[in-house]
């Protein structure tokens, strides 16, 4: 079986090896991965951004089927699809560390993998009706938009919501605050995404590139602000993001794209908004499950915007690396 090791980082370091079909321990489940999505955490990982050790196996989404069961698991059997968890020890309740110590694809192996056994409560079901390749898209970019919107920001029919940007977590959370009633902004750096936003509902698009106050265009235009933020960039994007946000609203921070690492926070706003700032990264088992039961109400589709070959992993990051992509890239072997 072949897997994809990152070789001490940077894109042209990742590595095919090939070694033997391994064999589930008690309480584990030998699964046949077939797809796995691309997110800016895979990203940073592969390139050295964040530092794993030298023959890690990247990647924190993956789907496929169940080969085999080890003993004592009675919950999964051979041919159950499933869908991977990035926290795999977060099954339910608040975060603490030991929740939140693996991650997969950074501090454990990931799933650019065609076979790896991992714990039987490491995974949830994939939505019926759902390609392996759909479901990839889901445990990392999807699940974060499910608990900004739906667990972090009790999310009503009516509210108003901010999405940032093109990428997966940003379209999904579009389509769940569309799916829950709410109205959707949205702001872009071209004038054919803004398009396609619009297409999707979006009540309206501001390009960022075009408006460096973009945050107060947002306020203005919807009438006193956003209910929900999610924020995408950090330092880059958070005084923007609380300018937009209503009295009382919340923003979500999420990530960190750009040169968003660093940053400063107009605390006045902060306060005399009665803002409410959390700070999330994916989430646990339980959410994970409750948003597969939504999709499958709902008849959600992720947005997929290109797909590449087990082989072809760097060029995907390549890809990603260009800021083309509207929703989420995946590869599928």
């Amino acid at each position: 079986m072949k897997a994809i090791q990152t070789n001490g980082g940077g894109l042209n370091n990742l590595k095919i090896i090939e070694r033997p079909s391994p064999t589930p321990a008690a309480g584990e489940i030998l699964v046949r991965w077939h797809a796995t999505s691309l997110n800016f955490h895979d990203y940073l990982v592969a390139v050295g951004g964040i530092p794993v050790p030298a023959e890690r196996i990247p990647m924190s989404d993956g789907a496929g089927e169940i080969i085999s069961v080890g003993e004592g698991v009675a919950n999964w059997k051979s041919g159950d699809k499933v869908m991977s968890m990035f926290f795999p020890n977060w099954i339910d309740g608040k975060p603490t560390t030991e929740k939140t110590r693996f991650i997969s694809g950074e501090t454990v192996d990931g799933f650019i993998t065609e076979e790896s056994c991992v714990s039987a409560s490491s995974v949830t079901r994939i939505p019926i009706g759902y390609t392996y390749a759909e479901a990839a898209t889901l445990p990392c970019a999807a699940l974060t938009a499910w608990r900004g919107l739906m667990v972090e920001g009790s999310l009503q029919a009516g509210d108003k919501v901010l999405i940032e940007g093109t990428g997966g977590m940003s379209i999904f959370a579009l389509q769940l605050a569309k799916m829950a009633g709410a109205k959707v902004y949205a702001t872009t750096s071209s004038d054919e995404k803004a398009e396609r936003l619009r297409s999707m509902g979006a009540e309206a698009v501001v390009n960022y590139r075009e408006d460096e106050r973009w945050g107060k265009t947002i306020f203005k235009m919807t009438g006193g602000g956003v209910d929900h933020v999610l924020d995408v960039g950090g330092g880059s994007t958070m005084v923007n993001s609380i300018e937009a946000a209503a009295i009382g609203g919340s923003v979500i921070s999420i990530g960190i794209l750009g040169d968003g690492r660093k940053g400063s926070i107009t605390f006045p706003k902060l306060f005399f908004k009665h803002l409410r700032l959390t700070g999330i990264a994916v989430g646990s088992r339980l959410m994970q499950e409750k948003m597969v039961e939504a999709i499958e109400i709902s008849g959600m589709k992720p947005v997929i915007d290109k797909s590449f070959a087990f082989d072809e992993l760097g060029d995907a990051f390549r890809y990603q690396a260009t800021g083309k992509h509207f929703g989420k890239i995946v590869l599928e072997w």
